[in-house]
């Protein structure tokens, strides 16, 4: 699908996204750069904030039913320092998707109710060049319901418009 009319702006969009995220943690966004002190930092794939809150950015996939691929949510996970330093120590190394997954919690604040922010997730680390695989652990959430489930490309524009709007 290329393009759709958005029902919440009214206008048309060139393209359906499959794939949305978020730059950063939510907590990241929620300090100050003073906040934050020197031993924080953020990458494209990894963050450390005050040197004591460590996350990683996965991809949380939904199955869609009536399309070819998934819809994929670009989260960050908060891990402990112990599993954070071991992904860092293997992240360039060919393999490293045999390592078993790491516990996490999502650090995202995605468009759904209830927030998606602290629920339990499993991290398993993806073949090079690849982004870790989110899973959602199981509960009553939309989401985790959404990624069991999967969902229609009504839904993935439903997300999107939410998304580009909310």
């Amino acid at each position: 699908m290329s393009g759709f009319h958005c029902t919440t702006c009214g206008e048309y969009h060139d393209d359906l996204p499959m794939c949305l995220g978020a730059p950063a943690p939510a907590l990241w966004n929620s300090l100050s750069e003073a906040e934050r002190g020197e031993n924080s930092g953020l990458s494209s794939d990894q963050c450390v904030i005050q040197g004591e809150h460590f996350f990683v950015l996965g991809r949380l996939q939904l199955p869609v039913i009536d399309g070819p691929d998934p819809f994929v949510w670009l989260v960050w996970v908060s891990l402990s320092e112990k599993s954070f330093l071991r992904v860092s120590e293997l992240w360039a190394q060919e393999g490293r998707e045999s390592e078993p997954p790491y516990f996490g919690w999502l650090q995202s604040a995605l468009p759904y109710e209830p927030t998606t922010l602290s629920l339990k997730t499993s991290v398993q680390t993806s073949p090079l060049g690849e982004r870790p695989i989110v899973t959602l652990a199981e509960s009553d959430h939309p989401l985790f319901i959404e990624q069991r489930d999967g969902i229609t490309m009504a839904r993935v524009r439903e997300i999107v418009e939410a998304a580009l709007h909310g």
